[in-house]
C-alpha cells in the first residue's frame, strides 16, 4: 500500500479538522502545514508533528508532497489550487470550491490539462445514513417524486463576523448560503438531480455583514418535482440541519444523520433495521458552533479521494460534481438580486 503525503493550505479552524482526519487514515501523513498566519501555521505544525512552510509556493516545490487539501479562505481558493496543478499536484479542495463559476472553471482546466485530480470537499455526503437514502432513491422507492427541501436554520454570533472574510463578497462569495448552506445544497442536487429553474428571495436580517445572512428558494428539478432551499445564520439558537424527500410511494425526513421519518409502501424488515438503527443518530454539529462537528465524515471524504487517485475511478465528488451546488448558489443571488426567476441551461 503506498502512503501518500498531504499538504495543508490554510491554517484556519477547518485545516485542523484536515490534520485530524488525515492523521486518522493509514495510508496518509500529513507532511507540511502552510498559511497566512503563521502562528497559526507553527501551532498546527507542533501539534501534527509536520514541517511549517512559509507559503503555499514553498510546500508545492516540495517533491515530498503528493497530495494538498485547500483550507483558505473561499475566494482564495483558485490560485494555490491551479499552481498546485503545474506543479503536479493532487489538489482536494474545500466547499466552495470557489466564488464565481469561472474561477472554478480554470481550476477544472488546471488540473485536466496536467493530468492531475481536482475534488471537493462536500463531508455531508460521508455520513453514516446519507447511503441509505441516496440508495431509496436511485431504486425508485419513492415513486414518482414530488418535493424535496432543505432546511438550515443555524446560528452564528456576531463574534464569528469579526475577522476579514466571512460574510463578504470578496472572499466568502457572499453569506449563510455559500458557506453553510451549501453542504445541503449539494445534497439536494445529489439526491434529486439537476434543477431546472429557481426563484429565490435573501435577506441581511441580523447580523452587520455585506452578504446575506438568510436565503430562500423555491425551486423546479428537471424530473418535474418541486423543492425549496432555506438557508439560515440568523436562527438563535441553531437548530438541526434538516432535509425532507417525498413522493408517490414514500417519504423521508432526515434531521442530522437521525431519520424522524422512514415510510415506504411496502416497508420490509430491512427498512424496520435502517430505522431503528438511525433513530437516534449522532448529531452532525455546526448549527451554532462551527467547530462542533465530528472529524470522521472528513476523513472518509479524504479516504475516498486517495482511493479514486490509486485506482483512476471517477472521484465522487470531482471538480465538475463539486462546480454544481456553486451553480446553484450563484443562481439563487443572481435571482435574489435582479428580481428574477432563473432557468438553467443544458
Amino acid at each position: 500500500m503506498k502512503n501518500w503525503n498531504f499538504g495543508i493550505i490554510g491554517a484556519g479552524l477547518i485545516a485542523d479538522f484536515h490534520g485530524k482526519a488525515i492523521e486518522s487514515i493509514p495510508n496518509a501523513t500529513l507532511k507540511g502545514i502552510c498559511g497566512t498566519n503563521q502562528q497559526k501555521v507553527r501551532r498546527l505544525s507542533e501539534k501534527y508533528n509536520c514541517k511549517a512552510y512559509g507559503s503555499h509556493s514553498e510546500m508545492l516545490r516540495s517533491d515530498e508532497i503528493d497530495i494538498v487539501t485547500i483550507a483558505t479562505p473561499s475566494g482564495a481558493h483558485m490560485e494555490p489550487a491551479i499552481e498546485a496543478a503545474k506543479m503536479g499536484k493532487h489538489v482536494l479542495c474545500e466547499k466552495p470550491l470557489e466564488i464565481s463559476l469561472d474561477r472554478v472553471d480554470k481550476m477544472i482546466d488546471a488540473h485536466d490539462k496536467a493530468g492531475t485530480r481536482l475534488g471537493g470537499i462536500f463531508n455531508f455526503r460521508y455520513s453514516d445514513s446519507l447511503k441509505y437514502l441516496k440508495a431509496a432513491v436511485d431504486k425508485g422507492r419513492f415513486g414518482n417524486l414530488s418535493y424535496a427541501g432543505v432546511y438550515i436554520p443555524w446560528w452564528r454570533g456576531d463574534d464569528y463576523y469579526n475577522d476579514s472574510w466571512h460574510g463578504t463578497w470578496k472572499l466568502d462569495g457572499g453569506g449563510a448560503l455559500i458557506n453553510q448552506s451549501i453542504h445541503m445544497v449539494d445534497l439536494l442536487q445529489y439526491l434529486m438531480g439537476p434543477v431546472e429553474s429557481l426563484q429565490a428571495y435573501t435577506a441581511t436580517t441580523v447580523h452587520p455583514i455585506e452578504a446575506e445572512d438568510t436565503a430562500t428558494a423555491v425551486l423546479r428539478f428537471k424530473n418535474n418535482a418541486l423543492g425549496v432551499i432555506y438557508g439560515s445564520t440568523a436562527s438563535f439558537p441553531g437548530m438541526p440541519r434538516r432535509i425532507e424527500i417525498t413522493g408517490s410511494k414514500g417519504t423521508v425526513v432526515q434531521v442530522d444523520n437521525s431519520f424522524s421519518v422512514w415510510e415506504f409502501a411496502g416497508q420490509t424488515d430491512a427498512d424496520k433495521e435502517i430505522i431503528e438503527k438511525f433513530r437516534n443518530a449522532e448529531a452532525g454539529g455546526g448549527s451554532s458552533e462551527p467547530g462542533a462537528i465530528p472529524f470522521q465524515p472528513h476523513a472518509r471524504n479524504i479516504a475516498a479521494f486517495i482511493e479514486s487517485v490509486e485506482t483512476g475511478k471517477e472521484f465522487q465528488i470531482s471538480g465538475p460534481e463539486a462546480r454544481k451546488a456553486v451553480e446553484i448558489v450563484l443562481a439563487v443571488y443572481t435571482s435574489a438580486r435582479e428580481m428574477r426567476p432563473v432557468t438553467f441551461q443544458g
